[in-house]
């Protein structure tokens, strides 16, 4: 079966791929980037075969794809689901709210990596691992660019093109 045909969905019907992206939600770099899998794949399968190592008392705020994923060492944040029948208390919900204020920070994230096209749509190349070597680019695209609105790394590139 050639790699192609394998990267078909059923759902969407659409050749597709994907990556595991770990985020940082204070300065909004792309932190982790896993191997380019089929998009039919699940999320907390492509996390466990990737066994990433995180650093002592990480604190990883996850969503409810990846119920059951703990690595060890690491602090789990996952929004709490509604039991079936009852409602969320106030305080689960408040603590849902949170979660959600990061988790959309970490989707801008995403989405600002996904601005070069050649991401988001069918990969034609016939060259063996090109979609890695793409994705790469649209991640480090996407930090530079990030890095850059900061106005401390705006002051010192001024001043090193200034000096140069």
């Amino acid at each position: 079966m050639s790699k192609r045909k394998s990267y078909i969905t059923a759902a969407k019907k659409t050749h597709t791929e994907k990556n595991l992206i770990i985020g940082e939600g204070q300065t909004r770099q792309i932190i982790y980037l896993s191997k380019t899998v089929e998009g039919k794949k699940h999320g907390k399968k492509i996390a466990d075969e990737e066994a990433i190592k995180y650093p002592a008392n990480t604190v990883l705020q996850q969503d409810t794809g990846f119920q059951g994923y703990a690595p060890e060492g690491v602090w789990i944040k996952q929004p709490k689901k509604k039991p079936r029948g009852k409602e969320l208390t106030k305080a689960e919900k408040e603590a849902n709210r949170e979660l959600s204020r990061v988790r959309v920070v970490i989707e801008h994230l995403i989405s600002g990596a996904k601005r070069l096209r050649i991401v988001k749509e069918e990969m034609r190349l016939k060259v063996e691992n090109v979609s890695d070597d793409v994705m790469e680019i649209a991640c480090g695209t996407h930090n530079f660019r990030n890095l850059m609105r900061k106005p401390f790394f705006k002051e010192l590139l001024l001043q090193q093109i200034y000096y140069a």
